[in-house]
């Protein structure tokens, strides 16, 4: 990266965050794997990186952000492993699921004729994974094949396409692609998500969107949309292709990144 785009960067971060210590609210929305937490095979084994949960904290106490964590986990495991001191709101399911920090959820509704062909994949993977990772979720279908052998992982994708992508042209359903993974699923994806939130939000306020996976590049266009101040990051050990605005390595990039935040609302 030349000195000179590395200097613009740095410039649009610095506005960016000059709008944050401006405004009465902002809105924070941040992915959890690979974002926030290193992955695992085990998902429920990956633990924020070092700091970042007591940062977010900060952040919650200051009273001026609207912390959001969309991910395609279940909302209802975010909490457990961020251990925040007070409760924080989830988009789950890429989005298709909301809990709200005082507990009430809600699941996006999926065409009938799309939820029962979906109901079917989810109990025939229940029984047979293809040698994947199988994850069963109320909206989706998901194969994993993150820590097979190369071999392996290209004859479960395989198989998951083919089983998958004649479904995902049924009105209601999608394939989505991510690292390591497919999902066939039903509801809005993360940038609807970002759309929902930016909705309910004041208008013009800063708004910022961090991920790592593709599925989070719907997210970076939605910011990038929205009028008011936008700031959007790539998370990830490796730069590659993206809408985002920068790219930040976890974890000391990110840290960094929450520690300009907390300090721009002093």
């Amino acid at each position: 990266m030349s000195d000179q785009l590395k200097l613009s960067r740095v410039a649009r971060l610095n506005a960016f965050l000059r709008a944050v210590a401006a405004a009465p609210q902002s809105v924070l929305m941040l992915d959890y794997d690979g974002t926030l937490a290193g992955f695992r095979v085990d998902r429920f084994k990956a633990r924020p990186w070092a700091g970042v949960s007591e940062l977010l904290t900060l952040i919650q106490s200051q009273g001026k952000t609207r912390l959001a964590i969309v991910t395609g986990r279940p909302p209802e495991e975010i909490q457990p492993m961020l251990q925040l001191d007070q409760p924080v709101e989830v988009w789950g399911l890429h989005g298709a699921k909301r809990l709200y920090p005082d507990g009430r959820s809600e699941l996006e509704d999926a065409p009938r004729a799309a939820r029962k062909a979906l109901d079917a994949m989810r109990a025939l993977l229940s029984r047979d994974a293809l040698g994947g990772l199988y994850e069963d979720k109320p909206n989706a279908a998901v194969m994993h094949w993150r820590g097979l052998s190369p071999r392996q992982a290209k004859a479960v994708e395989a198989s998951t396409r083919a089983l998958f992508q004649p479904l995902s042209k049924l009105p209601g359903l999608a394939l989505l692609e991510f690292e390591a993974g497919l999902e066939l699923r039903a509801g809005r994806d993360k940038g609807g998500a970002v759309r929902a939130i930016l909705r309910e939000s004041p208008k013009n306020v800063p708004a910022a969107y961090l991920g790592d996976d593709w599925t989070d590049e719907a997210a970076f266009e939605a910011v990038k949309a929205w009028r008011g101040p936008h700031f959007t990051a790539l998370v990830k050990p490796d730069r590659r292709k993206t809408a985002a605005d920068v790219w930040l390595k976890p974890p000391h990039d990110l840290r960094a990144f929450l520690t300009q935040w907390a300090r721009a609302l002093q």
